[in-house]
């Protein structure tokens, strides 16, 4: 429970209307996307700007009031749940794109903006912004730039960070700074831009983005390629890739994601087949056009049982958002399902999930891969129920394995869904505790006091490194 001395110097601030504190209120905001993570901050405050922002930023910091940023809390990695109690801040207020501008091709918003929304905006102008997160109906531009946020044209486009141009934020001690901008070259010291994405809410709020675009693509087509096997899908993966084509979207599934998919769907998927891949191209007509048809080939090439393409804009988005409906179609199965990820060289897929498809026998739980297998990030979900501790226990040793095992092929521990507590245990596999070392060293010379986003990163035990054996 917060002090009344400083609930009531927030209420000075925002008013008492956006000082929530019942019960109520506060396990709404005591949990993200993340299973099995829950614990309930003692307030939840909506600042109305950033000036607001700053005032409780220095009353945190002097009452050493722990302090966790949060969008929509759709992030997998428990990164917005807040473990050491202190205040929630929402953005509900701060949801304005703020300016469109079409000179220089740019959008800058306020973190509160919803992520599909800036997207429809900026294609009204004929402007395209590319990261498009499978939550990006209900995520917002500040949740994906603390996490870093990827997508299914994250193969061809990149990831949040690659669009982040700059930055204001507020520093744990209350101050504002500004840095980058509409530039299209700075090195004017440290970059501190890139430094704020992907730092979780560990090092500052986020208070305004100024985000690249680019020209809207002309045309694009979408196709489908059925394998009777992994290692059929993961050929073809490296073929399209060394023969110089990169895709817009190149994601992989995996059987048991197809049938859970098909199911929910009801668009005609197959389910019969060992992985598909949903292969979509963009760009001017004449490129597309090459492009699929050379893709075409080289999957045939590689055995594919059959090729797709969608011969209408309408059937190409119902395969794409089947992709995206993967995680919903697949936590019907069962009470708790646990969407991971790890990443590993695009030529190592099919061996990756043939680990994962190893590892869920061996501890007998029941996993489904899908993701993006263009930029190698596999997505391992495990439908289980959080009330049978056996099971999940089994479950927790499956992952530590799966994440040991990418590492092992020159991969990582997470490609998009951050650190936040779910990973922090692992960090050392990946960073060596050199490496853990000198990101707290980084965090305290920031955040002396430890008030932002406190619990996240930074395990207190790193776990005992998995000997993968095969």
């Amino acid at each position: 429970m917060l002090q009344e001395e400083v609930k009531q110097k927030l209420i000075d601030i925002v008013g008492e209307t956006n000082v929530l504190d019942s019960e109520e209120d506060l396990v709404v905001y005591s949990y993200d996307a993340t299973p099995n993570f829950q614990a309930m901050p003692d307030a939840v405050v909506k600042p109305r700007d950033k000036y607001e922002i700053q005032k409780i930023v220095k009353v945190c910091n002097e009452y050493k009031v722990p302090i966790v940023p949060r969008g929509s809390g759709t992030n997998l990695c428990a990164g917005t749940c807040p473990l050491e109690g202190g205040i929630v801040l929402l953005f509900t207020y701060m949801n304005n794109i703020l300016e469109i501008d079409e000179d220089n091709l740019t959008v800058t918003v306020q973190p509160g903006v919803i992520t599909l929304n800036l997207i429809e905006a900026v294609e009204e102008k004929g402007l395209f912004y590319p990261p498009d997160p499978s939550s990006m109906k209900i995520s917002t531009i500040g949740g994906n730039i603390n996490e870093n946020s990827g997508g299914l044209r994250g193969l061809k486009y990149g990831v949040t960070r690659d669009y982040v141009m700059g930055l204001e934020f507020v520093l744990p001690n209350g101050e504002l700074i500004r840095t980058g901008g509409k530039l299209a070259k700075d090195v004017a010291g440290y970059d501190f831009t890139r430094l704020m994405v992907g730092a979780e809410g560990t090092l500052g709020i986020i208070t305004e983005a100024t985000l690249k675009l680019i020209p809207i693509p002309e045309t694009k087509k979408t196709m489908l390629a059925l394998f009777d096997s992994l290692e059929g899908a993961g050929e073809a993966v490296s073929a399209i890739i060394s023969n110089k084509i990169i895709p817009a979207t190149l994601e992989f599934l995996d059987q048991g994601t197809l049938e859970v998919v098909e199911e929910f769907a009801k668009i005609g998927l197959p389910t019969n087949v060992g992985a598909v891949l949903l292969i979509e191209q963009d760009g001017p007509l004449e490129v597309v056009e090459r492009d699929i048809e050379r893709i075409v080939a080289i999957c045939e090439q590689s055995h594919a049982l059959s090729v797709q393409v969608a011969q209408t804009p309408e059937e190409g988005l119902a395969l794409t958002t089947a992709r995206r409906s993967a995680l919903s179609a697949l936590a019907r199965k069962k009470p708790t399902t646990i969407l991971e990820d790890a990443t590993v060289p695009r030529s190592k897929v099919a061996e990756m999930v043939r680990a994962i498809n190893e590892i869920a026998e061996k501890y007998e739980v029941e996993i489904c891969t899908f993701g993006h297998a263009g930029d190698g990030n596999l997505h391992p979900t495990c439908m289980t129920d959080a009330r049978n501790e056996e099971e999940i226990h089994r479950v927790e040793e499956a992952f530590a394995e799966i994440f040991a095992k990418a590492i092992e092929l020159g991969g990582t521990i997470t490609g998009e869904h951050g650190v936040g507590v779910m990973k922090s245990p692992y960090l050392a596999w990946k960073l060596g505790e050199e490496g853990v070392e000198a990101m707290k060293t980084l965090k305290l010379a920031f955040d002396p006091n430890n008030i932002m986003n406190p619990g996240k990163m930074f395990a207190k035990e790193t776990k005992k490194r998995v000997v993968v054996q095969r």
